[in-house]
């Protein structure tokens, strides 16, 4: 570029339009010519020019154009009209004259080179939108697909008639109304007839139409297509009768029918999805059925709510079937036109091998739109990468009688935590995304259900009255015929006598006209008629046809003069079509479930060990780490403490309970099993303060499992100087992540133990000198939270509570029945009390042998200890009894060092209240006894026989 100009090349065939650019202060302006006017122009000397361009030199404005006249150009030069010195401005905006060579008159006119782009990308913009990538809300059809069906229409390749060649329907497509490429013609064709993208196929295919896989369809030379008798009775119907305009095609040598005469909602029907410029559509299929019961509904009452039309129309219905998840997606699509309706495949879980209990989960229907080769291919990847665990074996089963996808699993792999994965990490659920823009009044426009329905109604009246119009108009012209026809009869004599004697057709016609004032239309109608119409029988047909004709003309101005009657025949023609081509739904509404997979839906709710440290250390084990010991025994280590740490609490919970933390300050925190990390037997474990959110000093002194915050439910809580209180368990069920208060406490009190109970359980608490206080749950009061409570135990010296547990209904029964006499017997059957001291010795004593008292009772003894021992625990056992009586259950001890032994309740000898007890566990390096927990029998089972399957495989 010549640095002394300002000279850059431009397109001189831009909108084919001679023009030019000034540069000026606010810009640069387009100039446009018109070949209008005359304008003065001073010619140069005529100079090969290589480019087109601007030359910008003082006052002057050269335009450098390339002509294309014998290969040279002209260079025209023209003077600026300084339009603004009238205003006073000699330097401001002005406009150029430009004439080209050859141009001949012109007029010049100034526009500003934005607002022309603006104005030239909105017409393309529009003609997009209005001519190829919306559909149209009347028919539901965009420009290609209603060109193909009204071709093969026009070619005859009806329901009835063999199939033809789509090559054939492309080319009468292409080459009458459709002037595009013949793929973009095929593709449409080919997706009107594949019964997994329309819910009712508009043409029936035979041949490779492609498939779910995403396999391409043969070519079109190979493929046959005729249409569908649904088409034909919801969209071609009537289409002879002049209910739709017709317009002419691209060159004006055919009428092609701007829209079709649909009776159905199509649009809904089969639903539409395009992409055009700035704006785009995504509408999803429904049922025939619900569709037709909704517009009912709408004609009945034009008041109806969006609720009255959901309860026909619930949703919409994908032709590859699934589980929409949930409706408030449905609601806010049919409500505003945008929504996100969530959608599952559909899977059974099947026993492949009863022996190994292997199982698989079987996949009969996808969502909407997926692609079933890749879901498979993407499942594999995500089982190599081990991504996705517990899967052993995937395959594609699907034949001719329907999709089946095996994904066989690993034994011991839970299925509902396998297909929670699928749906959180593929394609196996899926979201559809409604958008539902259609054209409506020649505009782009966002609707909800209601209006698309009502928009479609105000079509369908408009088709009915311009059909009935039309067959008045027929009606009235052939009765016209028809009566001057009876009355040429009625006059035969003398109409043969005036049609012998007259010399021409004309003179004749004018005779007849004239004789029996008929028209000339009746005239010529008394001309045509043959011989053999003259008999008196034929004269009879012609009366009947009148009298036919007359009704037919007074039926439809009465269907002319009601809008009633012009949408009840609406209904009934739609009603019509649904009782000939409705099929069942095919989709699965489920309300119940919600369609976010959230990260408990993937973790398998296992029994779990948990363990907590005096210092506030907590982990999670799997059941079967501490295998089961005889009486006696060391045991094994529960793992590294921290230095003067010691073990606190040991319970059995599931992975999806709730837990509840209380601490000493009488304050509870909640959060899911899952979320304590898991470990082996030997790790420390993670601070809880990482879980919760602890104050500083605060301690966890006692954590309870919750799986259901019924309303019968109540926590009973003991402090360390002998409070209790009673607390429903629903003012536990939302805590947040600072936690609530669970007690009022006095100073220097500790909340110590928590239990669940109802009110017809009783509560055994013991204190560290083994005394024991029965009491019922019902005589404790129920309380708020912020509350302190009432005194549990009278205690004596410097005697503290030692530990609590609760006797279930069941058991207090068993209890009542037993005679006041047999209380101070031995070797009496359960329940019993488990008693366990701090120095590793325990037994058990019959629950009977001690009564019932009232609170704030000092209670009986239970238990005789030795110098130096207290109790450290107390149970009730004996809930699950085996075939000999005896108890199921086991108890886990934990000493101060971290040492954990899990023996048989049944191996704890039954004695007195006064005896001593049998050596529990010897701890002769590993302190006292710190925490105990009990397992039922039915927990003990499932464990050994899981550890008998380890060891057999």
């Amino acid at each position: 570029m010549n640095p002394n100009t300002s000279t850059f090349p431009i397109k001189p065939t831009f909108l084919n339009l001679p023009m030019a650019f000034k540069f000026s202060a606010s810009g640069v302006r387009l100039l446009r010519s018109y070949s209008h006017h005359r304008l003065s122009v001073s010619l140069l000397r005529p100079k090969p020019a290589a480019r087109v361009g601007f030359r910008d030199g003082g006052s002057e404005l050269r335009f450098l154009s390339t002509s294309s006249e014998r290969g040279r150009g002209k260079l025209v030069e023209v003077k600026a009209k300084q339009k603004d010195e009238e205003d006073g401005d000699s330097g401001g905006n002005g406009s150029v004259a430009v004439a080209a060579p050859g141009a001949g008159e012109g007029r010049i006119v100034v526009s500003e080179l934005h607002k022309e782009a603006t104005e030239a990308y909105m017409a393309y913009a529009m003609s997009v939108l209005l001519g190829r990538a919306l559909p149209d809300v009347r028919d539901g059809l965009k420009p290609v697909h209603r060109r193909i069906l009204f071709a093969m229409h026009e070619l005859g390749i009806s329901s009835r008639k063999p199939f033809k060649k789509c090559a054939r329907v492309v080319g009468e497509v292409l080459g009458k109304f459709h002037p595009h490429g013949d793929n973009a013609v095929y593709d449409s064709l080919v997706r009107m007839a594949q019964d997994f993208s329309l819910r009712n196929p508009l043409i029936r295919g035979h041949g490779n139409f492609g498939s779910i896989d995403a396999d391409p369809p043969a070519a079109m030379r190979y493929t046959e297509c005729r249409l569908e008798a649904l088409t034909e009775a919801m969209l071609l119907a009537d289409l002879d009768q002049d209910t739709v305009d017709f317009v002419p095609n691209f060159d004006n040598s055919q009428k092609e029918p701007a829209i079709l005469p649909a009776r159905i909602p199509n649009l809904l029907l089969n639903g539409a999805s395009g992409i055009a410029v700035g704006m785009a559509t995504n509408i999803p299929p429904h049922n025939l059925g619900e569709l037709v019961d909704a517009l009912s509904v709408l004609i009945h009452n034009p008041e109806a709510t969006l609720q009255e039309l959901l309860e026909y129309m619930p949703g919409p219905d994908f032709p590859t079937g699934g589980i929409i998840m949930g409706n408030l997606g449905i609601l806010e699509a049919y409500r505003t036109g945008r929504g996100r309706v969530v959608v599952r495949g559909k899977t059974d879980v099947e026993l492949l091998d009863p022996k190994t209990k292997r199982t698989a989960i079987i996949i009969k229907e996808i969502p909407y739109q997926t692609n079933k080769a890749s879901l498979v291919e993407k499942i594999a990847e995500l089982v190599e990468d081990k991504t996705l665990e517990g899967i052993s074996d995937i395959r594609d089963e699907s034949d001719r009688s329907g999709m089946r996808i095996v994904i066989e699993l690993k034994k011991g792999s839970e299925p509902s935590i396998v297909l929670n994965n699928l749906f959180r990490l593929t394609a196996l659920q899926s979201s559809f995304s409604c958008n539902m823009v259609g054209i409506l009044d020649g505009k782009p426009k966002l609707m909800g259900l209601k209006e698309m329905l009502q928009a479609f109604l105000d079509f369908r009246c408009f088709v009915v009255q311009r059909r009935a119009e039309f067959k008045r108009k027929q009606a009235k012209d052939r009765n016209h015929i028809v009566e001057g026809i009876i009355r040429g009869l009625d006059n035969l004599d003398d109409a043969i006598d005036i049609i012998r004697k007259a010399p021409s057709n004309a003179a004749a016609a004018a005779a007849l006209m004239k004789e029996f004032s008929l028209s000339e239309k009746q005239a010529e109608a008394i001309l045509d008629i043959s011989l053999r119409r003259l008999t008196l029988l034929e004269r009879n047909k012609f009366v009947e046809e009148g009298k036919s004709l007359n009704d037919q003309i007074s039926k439809l101005d009465e269907l002319l003069s009601s809008k009633k009657r012009i949408l009840q025949l609406i209904q009934e023609e739609a009603i019509e079509v649904k009782n000939r081509f409705s099929t069942a739904r095919r989709s699965f509404l489920d309300e119940s479930e919600s369609s976010q997979v959230e990260e408990i839906d993937i973790i398998p709710n296992d029994e779990m060990l948990l363990a907590i440290s005096e210092k506030g250390y907590v982990k999670r084990m799997k059941p079967d780490t501490f295998s089961l010991q005889h009486r006696g025994t060391i045991g094994k280590s529960v793992g590294k403490l921290k230095v003067n740490d010691t073990m606190s609490d040991f319970l059995v919970c599931r992975a999806h309970d709730h837990i509840l933390y209380f601490s000493d300050k009488g304050t509870v925190y909640s959060a899911r099993a899952f979320k304590i990390p898991e470990c082996s037997r030997a790790a420390a474990g993670v601070p809880l303060i990482q879980i919760l959110s602890l104050s500083d000093g605060e301690r966890i002194t006692s954590i309870i499992p919750v799986n259901d915050f019924s309303g019968d439910q109540y926590l009973v809580m003991l402090t360390v100087k002998g409070y209790i209180k009673k607390v429903s368990m629903n003012y536990f069920s939302s805590i947040r992540s600072t936690g609530i208060i669970a007690i009022q406490l006095v100073s220097g009190d500790e909340l110590k133990w928590v239990k669940r109970c109802t009110n017809d359980d009783l509560v055994a608490m013991a204190s560290q000198n083994g005394m024991v206080n029965l009491t019922s749950c019902d005589s404790i009061r129920a309380l708020g939270r912020n509350t302190r409570g009432s005194i549990a135990m009278r205690l004596k010296g410097e005697d503290k509570v030692a530990s609590m547990d609760i006797i279930p209904a069941g058991l207090r029964k068993q209890l009542d029945d037993l005679s006041e006499s047999r209380r101070s017997c031995k070797g009496l059957p359960g329940p019993w009390l488990l008693f366990v001291s701090e120095n590793g010795f325990g037994k058990r004593v019959a629950l009977s042998s001690f009564r019932m008292s009232p609170l704030n009772r000092t209670g009986l003894i239970g238990y005789k200890f030795a110098s130096e021992d207290r109790l450290a625990a107390v149970f009730v056992v004996g809930f699950s009894l085996g075939d000999d009586g005896e108890s199921d259950e086991q108890v886990v001890l934990v000493s101060q060092s971290g040492t954990v032994n899990r023996i048989k309740v049944r191996d704890i000898s039954i004695q007195s209240r006064f005896a001593r007890g049998v050596i529990l566990m010897r701890l002769d390096h590993t302190g006292k006894i710190k925490s105990a927990s009990l397992i039922s029998g039915a927990e003990a089972d499932a464990d050994e026989s899981e550890a008998m399957e380890a060891a057999a495989a």
